[in-house]
This record gives C-alpha cells, sequence and structure tokens, in this order.
C-alpha cells in the first residue's frame, strides 16, 4: 500500500497512548515507525527514562510487530554551559536513550539543534561550536552501542532556525559520525528552500521527515501548504538519496478522529512520488 521506504512518526498519533499508536499505525498499513521520545511534543517515551521504562517500550514495540527506523530524543539544551551535576544527568539520559534504541533495534537515536530558543546563550559562533561537540560526542557513545546518531540540523523553533545556522552547524560536524535529518516542514516554515537543503547536505543526510508547511507554520497535513514535495523527493532522488522517510504529522488543521484518514492520504501521496 505504501512505498517501502515511507514509515510514520508516532508524533503523528501523540494524542493516543503509545500502544494505542502503534496499533493505529500497523493499522493503516505502515511497517516502520520513528518513535517520538519529546517530552511536552510527544509522551510515548517516559521522560523519566529508567530501565524499567525501557523495558515497556520496547516491549510494547515488539508486540506491535513494527520496526523502529530511529528514535526522536532530546538530551537538554545543547548549547546550554554545564556544570558536574547537569553534565551528569545529560550523559545518564543519553545512556538510557541509547539503552532504548539499542532494546528496539533503532538504526538511530535523533538529536536537535540546540535549544528551544533561536537567541544564543552567548556568542553566536561559541553556541553552534558547543551545539556540534555534544553532538559529535553523543554520536561517540552512540557508535560504541551500535547506534547511529543522526541531528536535525534545521528547526525552526531551536537555535539553528534557518539555512544559515544549519549550514554553520553542518560546517562544524564535518569529519563527525553526525549524519543530518531533514524535516521539509521545518525548512519552509523558516523561508529555505527544500531543493537547496538537498545540494548543501545531500552528502551527509540519513532520514527524512515529512509534513507540510507556510512561512512560519509547521503544523500544516500534506497538501495543505506551500511544500513542493515533488521538487524536494525528486531532488534526493537526482542526488542519490537512498535513505528511508517518515510522515512526522504533527498537524493542527484535522481533528484527531481524521488524523488516520489524513495519514493514509498522505502515504499514498508521498508513496507515489518517491
Amino acid at each position: 500500500m505504501f512505498h517501502n521506504r515511507l514509515g510514520c512518526s508516532t508524533i503523528s498519533f501523540r494524542h493516543q497512548p503509545l500502544d494505542e499508536a502503534l496499533a493505529t499505525i500497523r493499522g493503516l498499513g505502515f511497517n516502520e515507525i520513528d518513535l517520538g521520545a519529546l517530552p511536552g511534543v510527544c509522551d510515548h517515551v517516559p521522560h523519566v527514562l529508567d530501565e524499567a521504562a525501557v523495558a515497556q517500550v520496547s516491549g510494547a514495540v515488539a508486540r506491535s510487530g513494527l520496526r523502529v527506523r530511529s528514535i526522536n530524543g532530546d538530551i537538554g539544551d545543547l548549547n546550554l554551559p554545564l556544570n558536574s551535576t547537569a553534565r551528569a544527568a545529560r550523559e545518564d539520559h543519553l545512556d538510557m536513550l541509547l539503552a532504548l534504541a539499542e532494546a528496539t533495534g533503532s538504526d538511530a537515536l535523533v538529536l536537535p539543534c540546540g535549544a528551544l530558543d533561536r537567541t544564543p546563550v552567548g556568542d553566536e559562533d561559541a553556541d553552534l561550536d558547543r551545539v556540534a561537540g555534544e553532538l559529535a560526542h553523543a554520536a561517540e557513545r552512540a557508535r560504541e552501542r551500535g547506534v547511529g546518531l543522526w541531528a536535525e540540523t534545521l528547526h525552526y523553533f531551536r537555535l539553528c532556525w534557518n539555512i544559515d545556522r544549519a549550514q554553520a552547524l553542518t560546517d562544524r560536524l564535518a569529519g563527525s559520525q553526525v549524519g543530518v535529518v531533514m524535516d521539509f516542514s521545518h525548512i519552509v516554515a523558516s523561508g529555505a528552500d527544500p531543493v537547496d537543503f538537498v545540494t548543501r547536505f545531500a552528502d551527509r543526510l540519513e532520514h527524512v521527515h515529512l509534513r507540510d508547511a507556510v512561512p512560519g507554520n509547521i503544523n500544516l497535513s500534506i497538501g495543505n501548504g506551500h511544500t513542493d514535495f515533488g521538487a524536494g523527493l525528486a531532488a534526493l532522488a537526482d542526488r542519490g538519496y537512498t535513505g528511508h522517510y517518515s510522515l512526522e504529522l504533527e498537524t493542527r488543521d484535522v481533528t484527531h478522529e481524521e488524523r488516520p484518514t489524513a495519514a493514509s492520504q498522505a502515504g499514498q501521496l508521498v508513496s507515489a512520488l518517491i
């Protein structure tokens, strides 16, 4: 029914408990997921992530029969300087997210590109250096566990909110093992062009999130915004992208009851374009 490289993020059904969201996604015909682990955005993974929580979540995923492509997580504001106590807490949270990735068979852990604030904590260059350093460190920790580390390098609401900061961050990640996640909605909301994003970062792209947008608004169902998915997906194909795609339908233009139908329609549209 859907292209075999297209999955669905559990964020698309964040209003449902995890077991129900997994059943909904499976029932629609998807075979793989991104697992939302973003407190305040998607609570499918407990914020207090301990061994019991890892077992609970990984058990639910195993029962669903769905494959996990990535875990979309957060270990705090990566541009914020840390004292020793905060550093230990971050390392512990990273450890548990990586344990969850291992337990679910996830390809990678996805982390964001800095705090939920476009204003740097201090000097912009210093903030970007700090984010790059934290991501590179997390990638080393992930490699030790046999897990990839990817970053959503352009996020409309975070430090790297536009194409220029995404470029500056990606330049700093040269030589690291950090892969790039492309999110169509954040690119379009920021006023950038998805084709330009592909041109700049194709060699580092590991995964693609799909949702529609207009400048200033990321929360639209596919077909209700200004995103030219045809051109963007064609650019990815032309540059040899062979990775996967995920519907991350954190939308606010449909009711909860309408979400399964909207996800199915989006999946069919994108599958035809892939």
